[in-house]
């Protein structure tokens, strides 16, 4: 029975506790036997989601409470995945919108709450973690009363039910100083409050596919909410996409519903329940699954445009195939488009020769993500420097992302965070004092120039600041940003550095690299301490000779490498400059190995 089932997504910023507060759910609503050994954090089920501690993959599940069942759908807080946040809000009727009751309403909860509201979804607001020693609750409910209204939810919405609780400890309660019990408060609010939507059994069958898997066993999986009618196993079926067009015909071989993380086939699903399918092997996301006898799509909102590219090609650097076994452009062409397929928030493209593939997404941590899956599949690449994507309008005026960055750091930071930000062209939209010597600043500022700023703000902030980014708009182009100051320090030989030269080069800038790394001519070791590249022999070793001393020599120390994320390394390369990835290694290089070609290449540029 449509009428006894919820359909619920849960949408709150990174790391407010989404997916501990399912974890809670499911165990007390009799998911799982007593005796079952139950990780943490169940629904982050990707290698990536459980050492980040972040959602990438939007994923359902189910429960049941009081011969009712509800769909849970767990989507990613990171507005770099909000492709997958746009999706599944077509299948939910109403939302959790989970805030922390010490950092209150956050950037991600903004963009992702708007999305919410504008498709009609009326939300339940918990404040969470009210365990925590700096909770102020009754101030954060104020700011999301603000935040509402500024989103422009209608009187309906603005009328939301309001719970205390935490997701870890596992209750929930309708007072701040509430019973401290269960989370029984919690599933019988959104038995009440959440309406399931009405739908019409015998009409013909239709769905609109809103996410993809690909399972070794069934090919295709997709998986949606079902419109209209009834869906059985083997009956035929078509999908049609956004027009109306047939791009797929096939017969449905398997139907499973969600039962906790597991699905369980069953022979038939219907109207308002959320399903996976499998039979089809060219449908993809935003398509319609249906009888053949329809022929109108069920409507999809259209997804925000990519806003940065990285042009991906074969590693041909004298140290590619060591450490890797997917060397080849046409391993890398499959793989990628495999990913777009499954990833409607990517985009791929290729040059004529088919040896070089263009990858556009939402943000760096996307393409992050990306290029670190492939990197553990075994994969070597080549990654050029990130480019943002620029537009024109109407009158052919250059336009560029402009992106809202909320930061929230002591009151001794602040001049200088504001002087770092003056120089990437962003403006101050506003600064609040959140007391205890705290304030959260506001700006506006283009993605060009926000490329690895997360690590120089951790550094200028002493590591204790927050810094949260999110897109605003596409707004006029600032013009020229200066790039990178430093120059880069490049080997000028091929073989294992050497401790000694390491050393004896450290006060020209900081060095990539140490003691028997490999090392080849081109290879980036290292940032100058002055603009300007400088070549520099790092195989050096002490000349040894017979003579003894008095005494003993000068001890080798060397300075400890800094540990970059792939975000930042690439942020740091010039247009003249690229990444290295390996299973193993990331190393910065020229993207012109042969410095006698460089500076024929730059002086005919000159010319």
């Amino acid at each position: 029975m449509t009428d006894t089932i919820r359909n619920i997504t849960i949408i709150a910023h990174v790391d407010h506790g989404k997916t501990t507060l399912i974890d809670s759910l499911m165990k007390q609503s009799g998911t799982f036997r007593d005796n079952e050994n139950v990780e943490e954090r169940i629904m982050d089920s990707g290698e990536l989601e459980r050492e980040r501690g972040i959602t990438i993959l939007a994923k359902p599940t189910s429960i049941n409470w009081k011969n009712s069942r509800i769909n849970i759908i767990d989507t990613p807080g990171h507005r770099d995945f909000a492709a997958e946040v746009e999706r599944v809000l077509h299948m939910a009727d109403g939302a959790l919108l989970l805030i922390d009751s010490a950092e209150g309403v956050m950037p991600q909860t903004k963009f992702v709450l708007s999305k919410a509201l504008k498709q009609g979804l009326k939300p339940i607001v918990i404040i969470n973690k009210l365990d925590k020693p700096d909770q102020r609750a009754n101030e954060v409910l104020d700011e999301t009363f603000d935040l509402f209204v500024s989103l422009d939810a209608n009187e309906d919405q603005l009328d939301f039910p309001v719970l205390y609780a935490s997701g870890r400890s596992g209750w929930a309660s309708k007072e701040i100083n509430g019973p401290k019990e269960n989370l029984q408060p919690l599933l019988n609010l959104i038995i009440d409050h959440v309406k399931p939507s009405k739908f019409d059994k015998t009409k013909p069958f239709a769905m609109l596919s809103t996410l993809l898997y690909a399972d070794s066993f069934l090919g295709r999986s997709l998986v949606g909410r079902i419109a209209q009618g009834t869906a059985r196993a083997n009956q035929q079926i078509k999908a049609i996409n956004l027009e109306g067009n047939k791009v797929d015909e096939g017969r449905l071989t398997k139907i499973f519903r969600y039962e906790g993380t597991k699905k369980v086939p069953i022979e038939k699903g219907e109207a308002g329940d959320i399903v996976i399918i499998a039979g089809l092997e060219k449908a993809n996301v935003a398509d319609t699954i249906c009888d053949l006898t329809v022929n109108k799509p069920i409507s999809a909102t259209p997804i925000d445009p990519p806003t940065m590219s990285i042009t991906i090609t074969v590693n041909s650097s004298p140290l590619a195939g060591k450490e890797g076994k997917k060397l080849t452009s046409t391993q890398i062409r499959e793989r990628l488009i495999l990913e777009a397929e499954n990833n409607v928030g990517i985009n791929f493209a290729e040059n004529e020769n088919k040896d070089a593939f263009v990858i556009s997404g939402r943000g760096e941590l996307m393409l992050e993500i990306l290029l670190t899956q492939m990197r553990r599949e075994g994969f070597e690449m080549t990654v050029s420097p990130p480019k943002v994507l620029i537009q024109k309008d109407q009158t052919g005026k250059k336009l560029e992302p402009i992106e809202e960055i909320t930061m929230d750091l002591d009151e001794e930071f602040s001049s200088k965070i504001i002087d770092s930000m003056n120089r990437r062209k962003g403006k101050l939209i506003d600064l609040k004092d959140t007391g205890k010597e705290k304030k959260r600043l506001i700006f506006h500022a283009p993605t060009r120039g926000l490329m690895g700023y997360t690590s120089r703000f951790l550094t200028l902030t002493k590591g204790t600041g927050v810094i949260n980014r999110i897109f605003h708009s596409y707004g006029e182009y600032t013009g020229d940003m200066e790039g990178r100051r430093n120059g880069a320090l490049i080997s000028m030989e091929n073989g294992k550095a050497v401790a000694f030269a390491i050393f004896n080069l450290q006060a020209r800038g900081e060095m990539f690299i140490t003691h028997n790394d490999p090392v080849y001519e081109g290879m980036i070791v290292g940032l100058s301490s002055k603009s300007g590249d400088l070549e520099i022999n790092v195989l050096k070793g002490k000349k040894l000779t017979n003579m003894r001393t008095q005494g003993t020599d000068e001890n080798v120390v060397l300075t400890p490498v800094r540990k970059m994320a792939i975000a930042e390394q690439l942020s740091m390369l010039n247009t003249d400059e690229a990444l290295e990835i390996t299973p193993k290694s990331c190393r910065l290089r020229k993207l012109i190995l042969n410095p006698h070609e460089r500076k024929r290449l730059l002086r005919s540029k000159v010319s």
